[in-house]
């Protein structure tokens, strides 16, 4: 049954009823003049609007052809009753066919969007495999990216000149196009990895790589520093370390060629190669310049190495201290640092030393998993996005080993990105103190992404805050207090540790 009104119209008098009791669902001209307004569908158990000329509304429900009284108007539409009862299947008839149309009417809009949308965004050429690959790679940059503004620029304006005016014949020529669009980033952290190199960078998280064992980067200050490279840190028995070279040193030329304007990535291509190969390194240290001819070797990440250390104590008993030294976040090195604490444990430690200087980073969940292993609960750290906090990790002491002994650590300048990560998560929750200086200041964080042919993305995905919110990005982590002079530098094999300046507190 359809019922039409006016919500303009008086409601003094009477309701005028249709009926079409022929199945006819074409509506009379009477229906379109006399009481134009809105159209209502009552179903087969929905009520019925009835009208009364003392201008309040009174309800009728119709129940399987009949009508249950809701405050009288039955005598009014008892003469209908006979219509009705035709109507409800008329109504019936008109309802599959309204319903049909309807969902016809539906089905055809959303066609017609969803060819509209995919023409709309669609290049009107055919895409070839080179195409799609460099879609892909858009693609992710697009998602993960952490400015949303992608430099100032419209990214998909970028994509649609991409496809029509770069070269993408050739595999070369799309891995080209690739880094042509990462450049209009204007971020060195974020860049394509061609599929050996991105083997190769999984190594290095793995366990092991061949190389003179540096880990390098930009210079962060403007003071002065000369232009190149920077060495964080020399992975203790590797060639460079055995060659004297420390960190905040400067890599003025590789082989021939000079880093003023070389990326750090280009850089570490020309450091690594075969096992038992030589390369040719230009180092300045402080105002000395050094020439140096370093041997590749297979560099072992083990990335802990532990010591327990008895220190004189003010009382009859030695202190025994449990160094840790902790060279690189690799997905080992959550388990070797537990292990290690195990281990010093079984002997009755005192206090923990953790030693976190001249390490540049590696694996973001690794320094994760590693803060729980010395927290009792709190902040690790927030991950942030240009919109602000999107995300917190934090700990409630489930994973805790060592979350009581006094605890001292160790930075400066080449503690660098997870490094700097799991230092500022210890010292804001006062859960330790820290002793050196400043570290290296990153504070981004990339992710890597592999694509369909092997080769990758590294990309930055994410700006980091301490948990006092701490924004350590081209500053560092400043400790508490400078490293005592008499500390010893390599304290493995010489634990002459100070007691009284590091744990005094």
């Amino acid at each position: 049954m359809v019922v039409l009104f006016s919500p303009n119209a008086s409601l003094s008098p009477p309701p005028t009823l249709f009926f079409n009791p022929r199945g006819n669902h074409n509506l009379s001209p009477q229906m379109h003049t006399s009481l134009p307004g809105w159209i209502i569908k009552s179903r087969l158990q929905s009520s019925i609007l009835c009208i009364t000329k003392d201008g309040l509304d009174r309800m009728i429900t119709l129940q399987c052809g009949l009508f249950s009284v809701r405050n009288g108007c039955l005598p009014k539409l008892r003469k209908y009753t006979i219509g009705l009862q035709k109507a409800v299947r008329c109504s019936e008839n008109l309802k599959n066919h309204v319903s049909v149309l309807f969902v016809q009417l539906i089905v055809g809009m959303v066609l017609v969007t969803t060819v509209s949308v995919a023409v709309s965004r669609t290049p009107s050429y055919a895409l070839t495999e080179e195409n799609l690959l460099f879609l892909e790679a858009w693609r992710t940059i697009d998602r993960a990216y952490v400015d949303k503004t992608f430099n100032g620029q419209s990214w998909f304006r970028y994509r649609e000149n991409a496809l029509r005016t770069e070269p993408m014949n050739t595999r070369q020529e799309t891995y080209n196009a690739i880094r042509k669009m990462l450049a209009t980033l204007n971020d060195p952290f974020t860049r394509f990895l061609e599929p050996e190199k991105f083997k190769s960078l999984r190594s290095g998280t793995q366990g092991s790589l061949t190389g003179v064992g540096l880990s390098i980067g930009y210079p962060t200050g403007a003071d002065g520093s000369p232009g190149g490279l920077m060495v964080i840190s020399a992975s203790p028995g590797g060639p460079a370390n055995k060659a004297g070279i420390l960190s905040g040193d400067v890599i003025l030329k590789i082989g021939d060629t000079t880093t003023g304007s070389m990326g750090i990535y280009d850089a570490a291509e020309r450091l690594q190669g075969p096992e038992g190969s030589e390369v040719e390194l230009t180092i300045q240290s402080g105002s000395e310049i050094k020439h140096l001819s370093l041997t590749r070797e297979k560099i072992s990440l083990n990335p802990v190495q532990a010591r327990l250390c008895e220190v004189p104590g003010l009382g009859r008993e030695n202190f025994r201290v449990g160094y840790i030294k902790l060279t690189s976040f690799n997905q080992n090195a959550s388990g070797a640092v537990r292990q290690a604490i195990e281990t010093l444990r079984r002997n009755n430690v005192n206090a923990f030393v953790l030693d976190l200087r001249d390490n540049s980073g590696g694996l973001f969940p690794e320094g994760i998993e590693i803060a729980k292993i010395w927290l009792e609960k709190g902040v690790i750290v927030y991950i942030c996005d240009s919109q602000g906090v999107r995300d917190i990790y934090d700990t409630d002491g489930s994973n805790a080993v060592a979350a009581t002994e006094p605890l001292a650590v160790l930075v400066n300048k080449g503690t660098a990105s997870a490094s700097e990560i799991l230092a500022g998560a210890l010292k804001d929750n006062k859960r330790a103190v820290l002793f050196g200086e400043p570290t290296y200041g990153k504070g981004k964080i990339q992710s890597v992404f592999e694509l369909s042919d092997g080769s990758g993305l590294v990309v930055t995905v994410a700006r980091y805050e301490t948990p006092a919110h701490t924004d350590i990005d081209k500053v560092g982590v400043i400790p508490d207090h400078p490293l005592p002079a008499s500390f010893p530098k390599d304290p493995v094999s010489d634990c002459q540790l100070n007691r009284v300046e590091l744990f005094s507190r």
